[in-house]
């Protein structure tokens, strides 16, 4: 959950506020969520009001009801008095070194093939040097975010040739992780510039493919891609569960050969 939201939402019940809020961005009634969670739809109601204050347990039985990413389970701890249970930790400390280094691993067992490691809000975090060939015509501006590089990058339309099919799968996934995180407004600022773009830049009708390939353009031809994401979903700190690496590889033999010549 964003500091903006979370502000938006401090002062006198500020718990009870806060969990209005996630459990209408989940689009759920007190029934659903007082059925998820086993406890009555009286006492969530009195909850919802300020009538009850919950428990630390009560608390963490809503955010499992709720879903919620770690981030805003912290969040609704905190408004409800309670310090965080999930750590926070730095991505540059000492504590997550040996993670770093696992990381590190895995990029550079990718090479040659390209591999951005990006946050919740797909910033990106690490490249490898072929990733880094890969963005430089999109970073002209400083940008970080590989979303705001696809809406915002003047050489975007150039440089991708399928950028509205990028675009809308893009989209799908970004609407997927707001689901997974109600009440996030950076995402959904980032779905509306995803829509602002995919309205300038519309997909071309066409029977769908099963794989959507990144297909990048370049002075010695086209390179072609698929991707896959990783997540680090058993670790109970904010910082590397918001973490993604997405890898990227050849869709096809002139690409291998390529990104092997560069290397």
């Amino acid at each position: 959950m964003s500091d903006t939201t979370l502000q938006a939402l401090e002062g006198e019940d500020a718990f009870a506020r806060l969990l209005r809020h996630f459990r209408g961005a989940r689009r759920m009634s007190q029934l659903d969520l007082a059925l998820d969670c086993n406890v009555s739809a009286r006492h969530l109601s009195f909850l919802e009001t300020g009538r009850a204050k919950p428990s630390r347990e009560m608390v963490l039985q809503l955010s499992d009801g709720l879903i919620l990413p770690l981030a805003s389970r912290n969040a609704l701890l905190q408004a409800a008095g309670f310090a965080p249970l999930f750590p926070a930790t730095p991505l540059d400390s000492d504590a997550l070194g040996p993670f770093r280094a696992v990381l590190q691993e895995m990029m550079d067992r990718h090479a040659p093939w390209p591999a951005i490691l990006a946050d919740r809000h797909w910033r990106v975090r690490d490249a490898n040097a072929a990733a880094l060939a890969l963005l430089a015509p999109l970073q002209g501006s400083g940008e970080t975010s590989l979303i705001r590089m696809l809406t915002a990058a003047p050489a975007a339309p150039e440089l991708i040739a399928n950028l509205p099919e990028v675009l809308a799968e893009m989209r799908g996934r970004i609407a997927l992780e707001a689901l997974e995180a109600p009440g996030d407004s950076e995402l959904t600022a980032l779905i509306a510039d995803l829509d602002a773009t995919i309205a300038r830049h519309p997909p071309v009708p066409a029977a769908r493919r099963p794989l959507v390939p990144l297909e990048i353009r370049t002075p010695g031809g086209a390179l072609k891609f698929l991707s896959t994401v990783a997540h680090f979903g058993t670790s109970e700190d904010v910082t590397v569960r918001d973490l993604r690496l997405e890898l990227l590889f050849p869709a096809d033999e002139p690409t291998r050969a390529a990104l092997r010549a560069m290397a």
